[in-house]
């Protein structure tokens, strides 16, 4: 059965969740911006999800995580939560 892991920030808007994104693509630390800005519990620890299979989040959540390229910086992606940035950190198949 396929793994996954995974970290994520969850913002409100998805005006932030831009601007997040574009500062981590110049190079701002995804578990620092996490810690700063992420409404999710999980910011606390860079915004780290540990390992999860399929159906075990939210499906928007999922479709993103068992397809994305692994290492890279995906999102917006709404869900009913909000709106987070999503980087799959490691992927078995």
């Amino acid at each position: 059965m396929a793994q996954a892991e995974a970290r994520h920030i969850l913002v409100d808007t998805e005006e932030l969740c831009e601007e997040l994104k574009t500062q981590i693509a110049g190079g701002a630390d995804f578990g620092d911006v996490a810690k700063e800005h992420s409404s999710c519990p999980s910011g606390a620890s860079g915004g780290a999800l540990g390992s999860f299979g399929p159906g075990q989040m939210v499906p928007e959540f999922d479709q993103v995580v068992f397809s994305a390229p692994v290492n890279e910086v995906q999102g917006p992606v709404k869900t009913q939560f909000g709106f987070h940035l999503l980087e799959v950190t490691s992927r078995t198949d």
